[in-house]
């Protein structure tokens, strides 16, 4: 959400990125080494791959990516630095339009070392061809793989949920797949792979999006999953 006083202020485009530069690098300095990555842009693209008209795209232009890359680096050289979006693997004109501008900006010598996939899927869309279609490409580009925001939704259609056994199975075959997927990439463009909450209990979706849904790896007392074991055991073979 944005600021009140950012959607007030009327300052020129060097103010803009003054206030950008000011933030990077108070936030990025303060933690040090303590944070080895930071997500330094966070959804600049649209499905369709062009470039999501946010507060900064609208009073500094496309450039605000660049630059965002480079104060972060600036503020600490040791850190490693990712792009983070959604639907990556789910929109393949996104997913070429984000690989082709950052493979850009990084031939420039640009300091961005990853692409996080946020991966909030369900457990039949997209499909695991697509996931690993994504996946290799971001590798082949040269770029560091952070499977991040990993959540599986049993009812992305909002439907009455029995949560069955079969059900569960379907959830932790789409973890297995997953953990496969990233498990086969080279480890040199291995980053990491992050759940998006802990328990059911905690999960975004039933509030965000009005519907049931048991996305995560432990249930609402807390207690494992099939989907827990299957990656557990998918990330350690």
């Amino acid at each position: 959400q944005i600021p009140f006083w950012m959607q007030e202020f009327g300052g020129t485009r060097e103010e803009w990125i003054a206030v950008l530069e000011t933030h990077i690098k108070t936030v990025v300095s303060h933690f040090g080494e303590e944070v080895k990555a930071w997500d330094v842009v966070n959804e600049a693209f649209e499905d369709d791959g062009s470039f999501r008209e946010t507060i900064w795209y609208e009073n500094i232009g496309v450039e605000y990516i660049q630059l965002a890359f480079e104060f972060a680096h600036e503020a600490n050289p040791k850190t490693l630095l990712f792009y983070n979006d959604y639907n990556i693997a789910a929109k393949t004109k996104k997913c070429k339009a984000i690989i082709e501008y950052l493979t850009k900006l990084k031939e420039e010598g640009v300091p961005i070392h990853g692409i996080g996939m946020q991966l909030h899927i369900s457990v039949n869309y997209p499909s695991q061809s697509k996931i690993e279609t994504a996946t290799n490409e971001i590798a082949d580009n040269g770029f560091l793989v952070h499977f991040s925001e990993v959540d599986v939704s049993v009812n992305p259609n909002g439907e009455s949920v029995n949560l069955s056994d079969r059900i569960l199975i379907r959830q932790a075959e789409k973890y297995a797949q997953l953990a496969e997927t990233y498990r086969k990439l080279p480890a040199k463009n291995q980053y990491a792979f992050s759940i998006w909450g802990v328990s059911d209990l905690d999960s975004w979706i039933p509030s965000y999006f009005g519907r049931e849904d048991y996305p995560l790896l432990f249930d609402s007392n807390y207690e494992p999953k099939p989907a827990y074991c299957a990656l557990k055991s998918g990330l350690s073979q």
